[in-house]
């Protein structure tokens, strides 16, 4: 029996694909703003795992963040699927 990827049932528990992007400082290099991409599933609008990722940033990371930007996207939900003969669809 295969099994359901770990990402898929996120998806169809509401999560989406959160991308944010850090422009940050070091502390040996003030003048240079330095770029972070980062990408995880995440629920909209609260961001509950972006809260903890900036969280575990803020307490081990020796850099000042400057600036934030969010993407977000559902990129599938419950509605885009339906059984047809015991088969589910994409539609």
């Amino acid at each position: 029996m295969r099994s359901i990827d770990d990402g898929f049932r996120l998806q169809m528990s509401g999560y989406g694909l959160l991308t944010a992007e850090i422009s940050y400082w070091m502390p040996d290099h003030p003048s240079l703003l330095q770029q972070y991409i980062w990408q995880s599933w995440d629920l909209a609008p609260s961001f509950p795992e972006l809260a903890r990722f900036l969280e575990h940033w803020r307490r081990e990371i020796e850099a000042t963040i400057h600036a934030i930007r969010v993407a977000h996207r559902d990129l599938i939900s419950p509605a885009e699927f339906r059984a047809v003969d015991g088969v589910l669809t994409l539609h």
